[in-house]
């Protein structure tokens, strides 16, 4: 006689019908939503109510399910809102929006132009529509297509919307030459006091003295902003809690001063402003300098005692560096120097940089046999002024190589002193210059506390294993290949016998696919 199914068994059958309608009742609702490609979330509460139940997922305060939502993408916590009540709630408040093809999940081959377009703007605008413009933290709108017209008027209603009292950082990508006017007057009112970081690209940006104080705004970044000068300085002035200013390619500045008032100022970038004439600073605690392109700009940097990390990118820089740095910037621990074309060789000075650690040199020369040949063996000076030196980087780049290879009689500097500190020295484009055997030599004869020299042949970067070369190496100039193998004798005739056994050496030549008799 068969027995009756026990009370257990049955409750477990009918939990298990139970959740197996639940997992069709999702299935179906996401797979609805799946349709719309690239859509985070476009019903709202009136929507949904209709078609499915939403999962209410388990009793927790609504603090901890806004806080779980936030550290979400939003592309996840869109689509999370789309099937818990709890985060559809949260959505309505999510702090972070970014709203671009990435994050919207448009592929850029997947609609035609104007298609593509149309469906960024209207999903934003859907999003902002459920959102209440309530709790924004972070907003990026980054728009990669044409520009038109019409997109003013869109990025003026959603700026209105998620500019509130409580936003924290706010970028504006737009497309090169977009015709847009920011609207400063979002910034007044109260709506900039909470903002930290403000980046903008290819817009333009009109400050006056009705600007709000914008009190925590600690990074600035502008690229391709069309700003004049004094405009810039009414921002400037009313954003005294500023460490990080970043200035790229504005070229309606010509003059850059910036204020005393800026006692928190830590960071300062300018690069390629193409009317730019000259860089005041009167911060007084700048720590960390990059300048590129500014090759006729005069330098006016004031107070610099604090600048422990330098970039700099101009012609003669090189020799600018040795003979005015140790005592204008005697606290500098990294410094990293791009010259084009240094025609003037490095003089031997007493000047110290007592506490620099970390150099790196980028050179490009012209190498050609009616060009004067670079002397690479005066860049010793470095050793000598930087006692406390860790790591010496040296990266050359010629156009033509011309170089005759000479290695007899190699000079020795005079009145040198040993090296304490150095351990690591690389050397980038190594040919066989003559200057340049000199300098690997002197470096294995003078610092002791070298360990690990590398040595790499011009374009030896470029191998059959490579992971962008498919197993093929990408034709090279037969001068440059020649060159390289030359280089790799030469290490091995005049530096190998010179390498002490506590020193490891790297050598790196041309890829064996490119073969040539010398």
């Amino acid at each position: 006689m068969s027995s009756a199914p026990s009370a257990v068994s049955v409750c477990q059958q009918r939990q298990r019908e139970r959740r197996r309608r639940r997992a069709s009742d999702q299935d179906g609702m996401v797979a609805s939503r799946a349709k719309r490609k690239g859509s985070p979330c476009q019903q709202d509460d009136g929507s949904q109510g209709g078609e499915t139940e939403l999962y209410s997922g388990p009793t927790l305060p609504e603090d901890i399910w806004n806080h779980i939502h936030s550290l979400m993408p939003m592309r996840d916590a869109a689509r999370a809102a789309c099937v818990s009540h709890a985060f559809l709630r949260s959505w309505r408040r999510h702090p972070n929006l970014n709203f671009s093809n990435k994050a919207l999940g448009l592929k850029e081959n997947e609609y035609g132009m104007d298609e593509s377009d149309g469906f960024f703007y209207s999903t934003v605008e859907h999003i902002l529509k459920m959102h209440s413009g309530i709790g924004v933290k972070r907003l990026k709108i980054q728009i990669t297509s044409d520009y038109s017209a019409k997109g003013s008027c869109f990025f003026n209603r959603w700026l209105q919307t998620a500019v509130t009292p409580e936003i924290e950082e706010l970028t504006l990508l737009l497309p090169t030459r977009t015709k847009y006017n920011f609207p400063c007057t979002l910034l007044s009112n109260g709506s900039g006091d909470s903002i930290r970081y403000l980046h903008l690209v290819e817009c333009s940006f009109r400050p006056t003295v009705m600007l709000g104080c914008l009190r925590s705004l600690t990074r600035l970044h502008l690229c391709f902003v069309r700003i004049k000068d004094d405009e810039l300085g009414c921002l400037l002035s009313r954003s005294l809690a500023l460490e990080r200013l970043e200035i790229r390619y504005c070229d309606e500045i010509v003059c850059l001063k910036v204020p005393c008032l800026l006692q928190q100022l830590r960071h300062l970038e300018v690069v390629a402003c193409s009317r730019l004439k000259v860089i005041h600073n009167e911060a007084p605690s700048l720590s960390s300098s990059l300048f590129e392109g500014i090759n006729k700009v005069q330098l006016l940097l004031g107070e610099t005692l604090h600048m422990k990390n330098l970039h700099m990118s101009r012609s003669g820089v090189i020799f600018y560096a040795r003979s005015e740095l140790p005592s204008s910037m005697p606290n500098l621990e990294s410094l990293y120097i791009h010259s084009r074309y240094e025609r003037t060789h490095i003089p031997m000075l007493h000047s110290k940089f007592i506490h620099l650690k970390h150099l790196i040199i980028s050179l490009i020369v012209n190498g050609a046999p009616s060009s004067p040949a670079y002397d690479y063996l005066s860049l010793a000076s470095f050793f000598d002024a930087a006692p406390s030196l860790e790591t010496f980087d040296l990266r050359v780049c010629q156009i033509h190589m011309g170089h005759v290879s000479i290695f007899a009689d190699l000079r020795q500097m005079q009145g040198q002193q040993h090296h304490h500190n150095l351990k690591s020295v690389k050397i980038s484009g190594f040919c066989c210059a003559k200057s340049m055997m000199e300098l690997a030599c002197n470096v294995l004869e003078r610092v002791i506390s070298l360990e690990c020299l590398i040595l790499e042949t011009p374009q030896s970067g470029v191998t059959c294993s490579h992971p962008g070369n498919n197993g093929k190496c990408t034709p090279l100039d037969r001068d440059i290949v020649m060159e390289g193998h030359r280089a790799v004798l030469a290490i091995k005739t005049y530096i190998e016998p010179k390498v002490p056994s506590t020193v490891k050496l790297h050598v790196l030549g041309p890829c064996s696919c490119h073969d040539v008799e010398l």
